[in-house]
């Protein structure tokens, strides 16, 4: 019988929390050498050039933080990486945490308030003051509270020399827009827009580039015969996953699918509100780490988020979501194609 992600009931203890915020396993072996610029995008072959210097002065700030014997650290540095969908950010903040020495972090905008969250701020703060950086992929504001908590979070480790490097699709000074009252929290947005230099990067999104449109969705008898001859696939009702994930914290939906081969979800439909597409969104980040491809019955994967959704403050998120899952859906095709 094939296994279902339902089943499952992961648990994280507290002190392995930090420990597993690095970069994932797709970007194991990636470095600024890797990263191939378009040459019809120079911002591309620019960005590269900043985050090499950003990595040397990190490098240089925890050389100089050996020889203080005991003095007041150096405030750390700061980048932002902005941008599009697909133009290598994440390449480059890998890039940037396998150049630096340990300790170091690495972990998307919400595994961080996730963390923050489970530990307790000052907890968090005495965990991560002694990196030498701390890298924060998909960095968003969703509510007042983030907004208030990281603004805190990246002063008070910049003051202790922690060097911070970012990546959005949003400049520093926009974070927030549209999805709470900003002008609200402006002192708290300038805050964070001051901890960093910002660079741009354009460029279409390289995972749809030439490429074809999402795979149509199979039979759910399809689907269920090609998830029984799947090695460790699992195979789950749409519904009943979403379910299950309100039950877990988020920090945990990477476990969840760890050591998941393929993920086959039947019946799949437009979210039926926000909650639950916020929640699909953190697990789509969590497959995509993985590289797990998705397989469904029902409606495309395109199709999950709806057109009231991304109409509200949430777009982005629900784009990149989107991309990502699409992404996904291409290996199950090309796995099927070779099967």
């Amino acid at each position: 019988m094939t296994a279902r992600l339902v089943d499952r009931k992961p648990v994280i203890p507290a002190d392995q929390l930090v420990a597993q915020l690095v970069p994932p396993a797709m970007f194991n072996e990636v470095s600024f050498d890797s990263y191939i610029p378009d040459p019809a995008e120079p911002s591309q072959a620019e960005a590269v050039d900043a985050a090499r210097e950003f990595a040397r002065t990190v490098n240089q700030k925890r050389n100089g933080k050996k020889k203080l014997f005991g003095k007041k650290n150096t405030v750390g540095a700061g980048l932002y990486l902005d941008g599009g969908f697909g133009v290598g950010k994440t390449h480059l903040l890998a890039s940037i945490y396998h150049e630096v020495p340990e300790p170091k972090s690495f972990g998307t905008f919400v595994e961080l308030t996730h963390v923050v969250g489970a530990l307790g701020f000052m907890k968090a703060v005495e965990e991560l003051s002694g990196h030498s950086v701390l890298c924060i992929d998909e960095f968003e504001l969703d509510d007042p509270g983030d907004t208030m908590l990281v603004s805190r979070l990246l002063t008070e480790l910049a003051e202790r020399g922690v060097s911070i490097v970012a990546t959005s699709n949003t400049l520093p000074g926009q974070l927030g827009e549209g999805r709470f009252a900003a002008q609200d929290f402006l002192r708290e947005i300038r805050k964070l827009a001051s901890v960093f230099e910002t660079v741009r990067i354009d460029g279409p999104d390289y995972r749809h580039r030439d490429l074809p449109p999402a795979p149509e969705p199979i039979s759910s008898e399809e689907l269920e015969e090609r998830a029984a001859r799947t090695e460790g696939a699992t195979l789950d009702d749409f519904d009943e996953l979403c379910k299950h994930l309100s039950t877990l914290h988020p920090s945990r939906y990477g476990k969840l699918v760890d050591g998941v081969t393929a993920v086959f979800l039947k019946d799949v439909h437009p979210a039926q509100d926000q909650a639950v597409a916020l929640r699909f969104v953190v697990l789509a980040d969590r497959l995509y780490d993985a590289s797990i491809p998705v397989i469904v019955s029902g409606s495309k994967l395109d199709e999950i988020f709806t057109e009231e959704m991304l109409a509200g403050g949430y777009r982005k998120k629900y784009l990149r979501a989107t991309s990502r899952l699409l992404a996904l859906s291409r290996f199950g095709e090309q796995a099927r194609a070779t099967s």
